[in-house]
């Protein structure tokens, strides 16, 4: 489809408005913009948002940046709700208490500590009985909310404030888990992984396929936070542009099992150009850890060589 980023980006109506109260260089509102503009000016959108930064940030009773339906849900059940909506859509078209060409499509967003840990079970749920919805995670790797917490999804020796870089531990001492892996398990029609910023056409070309592809659909996108990641609110777009450039974050996307990595740099940068801008890393580049620098591009090498692979063996008999 050819089109021009910048025309859909000035021309097309913001389902998500100015006016919420996300901190400046957050990458969840770009997020969550661009994700809504994907939706057809003529279609309807609920959408359902885990309690978190987002949803206590832009739906302040009795104030709103949503402009379309908007359902506030508990931390751990965000896709138990959009998945009990979009089966109650349905049934009222069977019976005939909606219309037949009434188009609407069910947007669920949580961060990282209600997607992959809190909410993961109705996450999980929702996806293997495969309901018409979108999925979409702002991972920005810690429990931002609540006081800088780690998750699940925080990545191995940052420095958060339940894993304390120190004396007695070096930051967070567990591997982050790789969720959009784990929805790949689902066997989903559309699984993809992508970015806030640098790289709107990735995000809305994928916020589009899978908002328009039939069953359940998840979008795992990389969502800076400046308070927890510790950089310059000026930086978002240069941070993201990092963890492509390193692989820390690659862009790709699997469609009924086939893999396709969207991007891949040519000269591949080492990972310290995306960890020394973070103040939650910054221990590591003490005189002595640098063994941490190495555990950590070593790691990133494996994750990427692997995701080469998986690319090579999906794509054999084509």
């Amino acid at each position: 489809m050819a089109y021009n980023m910048k025309k859909v980006i000035a021309e097309t109506p913001s389902r998500f408005t100015e006016g919420h109260r996300m901190c400046a260089g957050c990458g969840a509102p770009v997020v969550a913009r661009m994700v809504m503009r994907a939706v057809k000016t003529e279609d309807h959108a609920v959408v359902a948002c885990a309690t978190g930064c987002m949803e206590v940030s832009t739906f302040i009773y009795p104030y709103t940046a949503w402009t379309d339906s908007f359902i506030h849900t508990a931390f751990e059940c965000a896709g138990a709700t959009l998945s009990g909506a979009e089966a109650a859509y349905k049934s009222l078209k069977r019976q005939g208490k909606l219309p037949e060409d009434e188009h609407t499509k069910f947007i669920a967003f949580g961060g990282d500590g209600g997607t992959y840990d809190i909410g993961i079970q109705s996450l999980s749920g929702a996806m293997e009985r495969g309901h018409d919805m979108v999925y979409v995670c702002y991972d920005n790797g810690a429990y931002m909310n609540t006081g800088i917490q780690r998750s699940s999804a925080t990545p191995k020796f940052a420095d958060t404030t339940t894993s304390p870089a120190g004396k007695v531990i070096p930051g967070k001492m567990q591997s982050r888990k790789d969720l959009t892996q784990i929805m790949v398990g689902h066997h989903l029609p559309y699984v993809a992984q992508t970015i806030a910023v640098d790289n709107f056409k990735d995000l809305y070309e994928k916020s589009e396929k899978a908002i328009y592809t039939e069953g359940a659909c998840f979008l795992n996108v990389l969502s800076p936070c400046p308070r927890g990641w510790g950089y310059p609110t000026d930086m978002l777009m240069e941070i993201n542009k990092l963890a492509v450039e390193t692989c820390y974050w690659p862009l790709y996307e699997v469609t009924n099992g086939v893999y396709k990595i969207n991007y891949k740099p040519r000269n591949k940068r080492p990972i310290e150009d995306f960890l020394k801008p973070q103040k939650r890393f910054k221990h590591m580049f003490k005189p002595g850890n640098e063994w941490m620098i190495e555990e950590f591009q070593k790691e990133v090498d494996t994750r990427w060589q692997e995701l080469l692979d998986l690319e090579a063996m999906t794509n054999k008999g084509e």
